[in-house]
Parts: C-alpha cells; structure tokens; sequence
C-alpha cells in the first residue's frame, strides 16, 4: 500500500472516529427504560433516529406497547450498562442520560463509557455532590436555603435529603437534634445534609441550552406530587398527631405548571447565570437540558435548593410540548425530542464533538 493510500485511510478513520462524515441513519439513540425514557425515545423517532431501549427484566413487555424501542435490550440491573459499552458502541448509539443513570450507575464506570453520550458526563459528579453543587449554585448566585453542619445546629424547620437522585425517597422534615437522632436511625449512614426548609410553592423550571447556539430555552415547569406529604392535608391536624403520621417526600408523578409571566424574566436570568458558572467548573460546562429547583416564598423570592444536570421526570407531562415550546416552535416539542434535534443538527454540521462530552 502507498504512503498515500495508507495517510487517505487513516484520515478518514479519525473522521469516522470523530463523527465526521456519518450520516444521521448512522446513529442510534438509546437509555435506559425508566424515568424519562419514553419521551426520550418518542422524541427520537420523530426526528429519525432509530432507538435502543435497555429494560430491566419484566419491564420490557411495557415499553413494547408504546412503540417507542425499535430495539430492546434485557437486563438484570441497570448497572449492567457498563457490560454494554461495546456493543451499544459498535451500534454507534448515542447514550441519553437522565436520573436512572445518577441513581443506579457508579460515577467512575460512567466516565469509563466509550460509547457517545450527549452532554457532559463530568458536571453530573456536581448533582450528586450535594456540597459541590452547593458552590455551583453560590457562583451563579442564586439564593439558597441554609444548610445546617451538624443536628446540633439546627434551628427551625429543617428538611434532611438524602446524595443521589431517588425521587425524594427517604426525605424527612425534622425541627431539633433529638427529633433527628429518632428519626435518622431506619437510614443506616446515608450521607445527607441538613437543609432549611423553606415554606413557599415549589417550581421546577425546565431548560434547554444549546451549545450549537448558545441560546438557552426555558421548556416548561412542573410541580410534583410527593406521597404523602401532597395528601396529609386531607386528614384533620387533630388525627395527624394522634395517628403519629411522619411526611414523606417519594415523589409519586408530575403535574404541568405555567408560572405567572412576571416571574419569567428572573427565572430566565437564574439559568443564564448557572450556565455561565458551570463553565468555571471543568472549563466545558453545562449543556443539554436541566432542571432549577425551585420554592417561591410569597413575596416571591426564589430560592434554588437544588440543580438536575440532565433531563427530569417533570417533562413527562409535555411529550406534545408545553405552553412554553408551544410559543417558539410550530410543532410538538417535548424535551426528549429537543435534544434529538440537537444531535440531528450536530450530525449535520459536522460538529458532534460538541455535544458528546
């Protein structure tokens, strides 16, 4: 073989192995079944892109009916993802990550994956540091509640998270160190922090930033339904303290929000500010969608007690787009499709390298 032949060959395997010269019908998206993973895939078959859904045994007889999976992939656990990598690579699949991923997958075998995956895999270490992503959010200088360092600080209503993202399982309000050490004791170590609670509406703003363009989109709001604290209500103060009933926070679905209009301008701001101090943490920063969660006190003031680096279960409600999508494009627009059209326009311009970090 020729020198040259043999540099033409090489050439165009390092563009291949950059995603140079692929076309669209060469791609495939795929995640795992669970959490958002409907409108995901929804998402991706209407822009054209063939889908991968990898299920957990006995679930997969579900997500056949919905029509979403052209192909689907049975697992024991969803930590088997990493066993995939090279299959789900040689498929030249496209990873969508979202809060199954943070819950079930260890941190070091996800930066492992050789398989693309749209966005950046790194800022998800600073979701499920609470304490890092506490500095995040002070950089982008948001309000936050307060947290508390030990039980003994305590003052006040407080509200003890549990790292990870498992749907507010485990949550418990608590008021003093001896109310804590009673109720801390069925958790078994489990790292947590001790936030203040603050009484006002809770708000999760949905956002899409794009680096292809740089805008930022705000995609809808959600409320959640959280079991039993959104329920308790219905059972007279009087029986709560006889039944000794304790809140709970496992979130059980979403409910679509549209926020009153004069909020927007702010809340838009928040997120152009959480972007831009993302950038300061690994010099590539937040893409893709994300979530700011938020309560509004009622003299509106926002506070931010937590960040999702990914898509959130509270788009679920907008698989045909929400009042927001409704306004900037002509057609249905749930985020699970938003990010297949970012990647279909990277593919296009020859410039996945941005969004496959």
């Amino acid at each position: 073989m020729s020198n040259e032949r043999y540099y033409s060959i090489l050439y165009q395997y390092k563009q291949t192995r950059k995603g140079i010269g692929l076309k669209q019908s060469d791609y495939t998206i795929a995640t795992l079944a669970s959490h958002s993973s409907l409108q995901i895939l929804k998402g991706a078959k209407d822009e054209g892109f063939k889908t991968i859904a990898i299920c957990k045994r006995d679930s997969e007889h579900v997500y056949k009916t919905f029509n979403v999976a052209d192909e689907i992939i049975v697992v024991d656990d969803f930590s088997e993802l990493t066993t995939l990598d090279k299959q789900l690579k040689d498929q030249n699949a496209v990873l969508i990550p979202h809060g199954s991923f943070v819950t079930y997958l260890q941190m070091d075998k996800l930066m492992d994956l050789k398989t693309n995956y749209f966005g950046n895999r790194n800022i998800l270490n600073w979701e499920v540091d609470r304490g890092q992503q506490r500095k995040w959010l002070s950089k982008a200088s948001v309000i936050q509640p307060k947290i508390f360092k030990t039980p003994d600080d305590i003052e006040g209503p407080v509200i003890v998270k549990f790292f990870g993202a498992a749907g507010g399982k485990g949550y418990f309000l608590t008021h003093s160190r001896e109310d804590f050490d009673r109720k801390i004791a069925q958790h078994h170590g489990k790292e947590y922090i001790l936030q203040e609670y603050v009484v006002g509406t809770p708000v999760y703003a949905h956002f899409f930033h794009s680096p292809l363009t740089g805008e930022l989109e705000i995609m809808g709001f959600d409320k959640r339904y959280e079991s039993n604290v959104d329920s308790v209500g219905r059972v007279a103060a009087k029986e709560q303290v006889e039944l000794e009933i304790e809140t709970s926070y496992t979130i059980v679905g979403n409910m679509g929000l549209v926020v009153r209009e004069s909020l927007l301008p702010e809340i838009y701001a928040m997120g152009e500010r959480v972007v831009e101090a993302s950038k300061t943490l690994d010099g590539v920063g937040l893409f893709g969608p994300f979530c700011l969660e938020t309560v509004i006190t009622p003299d509106l003031k926002m506070y931010v007690f937590e960040i999702s680096a990914r898509i959130v279960a509270g788009t679920n409600p907008y698989i045909n787009g929400s009042p927001y999508t409704d306004l900037r494009y002509n057609e249905p627009m749930s985020t699970g499709r938003r990010i297949a059209r970012e990647i279909k326009q990277a593919i296009e311009q020859n410039e996945t390298e941005k969004i496959f970090k």
